[in-house]
């Protein structure tokens, strides 16, 4: 640094000088809060003298355990499961309205959607194919295809389940248990047997609840 004068140098000389007496000041200050603070334990130990913690004799000595983890998830999912579950022990023949053309409604449902069902004026929207499947693997497909369809807010579908020509003794086993099932599932509002176009007596047209 160059000075333009000897007063310029006094100047800058005084300021160290200051700010060197300044960070003395504040150093000794904090000397001496650190040795009054020491002063007030030193204090305070002479007059309570040494303590110790008690042993408490009526307090059993418990070692922790950690608690195992919790599968919440797994736990939703199982019940979410059970709650899907569908029973094939379902007795159906009194619900269904057994007249031309078979179909099913919810005592809350009128008579007027069923007959808009029969005659297509809700569109389908989806479709599912259980021919070829095993009983429980056509449960298990059915559930799943109502409960994603009813979540995505889809109003109208078509189940396929054949008319059971191929089954021993040409018995409709799968046909009369899809009935039974979309009975069971609470987002099934109505169906009717398809139209002779759409499937027929091997199919049904499924009208689900709002989402």
């Amino acid at each position: 640094m160059k000075f333009q004068s000897l007063q310029d140098l006094k100047h800058v000389q005084k300021q160290i000088a200051e700010a060197q007496a300044k960070a003395a000041a504040e150093a000794a200050a904090r000397a001496a809060e650190l040795k009054r603070i020491e002063a007030e334990k030193n204090l305070f130990i002479r007059a309570v003298g040494q303590v110790a913690v008690l042993p408490s004799s009526n307090k059993a000595d418990i070692p922790k355990v950690p608690r195992a983890p919790v599968a919440t998830q797994l736990q939703k999912d199982e019940a979410k499961v059970v709650q899907d579950s569908l029973s094939d022990e379902f007795d159906v023949s009194t619900l269904l309205d057994t007249d031309d053309a078979l179909s099913f409604r919810r005592p809350s449902v009128g008579p007027e959607v069923t007959r808009k069902l029969r005659k297509g004026d809700w569109a389908i929207q989806r479709e599912i194919d259980l021919h070829g499947l095993r009983s429980d693997e056509a449960r298990l497909a059915l559930t799943a295809f109502i409960r994603e369809a009813h979540k995505y807010g889809i109003r109208c579908v078509r189940v396929v389940h054949g008319k059971g020509l191929g089954s021993p003794g040409k018995t409709p086993v799968l046909k009369s248990k899809v009935h039974s099932w979309l009975v069971q599932k609470n987002q099934v509002m109505a169906f009717v047997q398809a139209k002779p176009a759409e499937g027929g007596a091997g199919a049904l047209v499924v009208l689900l609840t709002p989402s």
